[in-house]
């Protein structure tokens, strides 16, 4: 049996005193759309896997949006100051 990867290598491991008995078909990701993702093997964290996260580095969360109770009362009286000097000429 051809092996194409570590991940079909366990498989052929783990089968083959099945073997003679029965065909095995791969199918590729793109084509085998019900596949059961959280029966695969989970892949150590390492440089080579492609979802690779560095421990060491500091975690990067982008802020998806501001409370207004994150602003102090000097922030509103500087905000208060710039509508009373903007002058908006309604013709």
């Amino acid at each position: 049996m051809k092996t194409s990867n570590k991940h079909m290598l366990r498989w052929q491991i783990a089968i083959q005193e099945y073997r003679g008995n029965i065909t095995i078909i791969n199918k590729e990701g793109n084509i085998h759309n019900n596949a059961d993702g959280l029966s695969r093997e989970e892949l150590a964290n390492t440089p080579n896997n492609p979802a690779y996260v560095s421990l060491e580095a500091e975690p990067q969360i982008p802020i998806e949006g501001i409370n207004i109770t994150d602003f102090g009362t000097e922030f509103f009286k500087k905000v208060r100051e710039a509508y009373k000097k903007t002058i908006i000429a309604i013709s």
